[in-house]
């Protein structure tokens, strides 16, 4: 098993959009790295933390695990979504999406500032200054040590 920890913006698809959703899609993913984790490293039965961005303050809110093999993310070809991509080839698709399934919310946010903070964390991606990917491997230990945090 491998461990994930994947971003979105609260206001736009939030933790709570999954509790209501039980399992959805995760899609929109437009960088080359992500979307080579999400087609080729990701598999069923990872977990990955929902980590909400952009917000006040971000930080990993709960767990999810990826549920789907990949696939092509269907938003690429509709005009009418941010994420249409009038390049990507329906026969050779760019951008691909998991289903995530909803497994755990966190009482509070760990806090990216408490994540900064916390021994053991020192080298996870999400801590690095200039790391921006919306989804990105977290190592066993760094897992470990971010669900003692959230356990209290």
């Amino acid at each position: 098993m491998a461990y994930w920890l994947m971003k979105s913006e609260p206001d736009t698809y939030g933790i709570d959009h999954l509790i209501r959703d039980g399992v959805n899609m995760w899609e929109g993913c437009r960088n080359y790295t992500v979307r080579n984790f999400i087609r080729d490293e990701m598999k069923i039965g990872d977990l990955a933390f929902f980590y909400h961005s952009n917000d006040k303050p971000s930080g990993i809110v709960g767990v999810m695990e990826i549920v789907s093999e990949p696939y092509p993310d269907p938003t690429q070809w509709d005009p009418s979504s941010d994420y249409y991509d009038e390049k990507s080839p329906k026969d050779n698709p760019r951008w691909f999406v998991r289903d995530v399934k909803f497994i755990e919310k966190f009482p509070r946010v760990i806090s990216l500032a408490e994540l900064k903070e916390t021994p053991g964390l020192e080298q996870m991606l999400v801590v690095r200054k200039g790391q921006r990917l919306s989804v990105m491997p977290v190592t066993e230990a760094e897992w470990a040590v971010v669900m003692k945090f959230a356990k209290g």
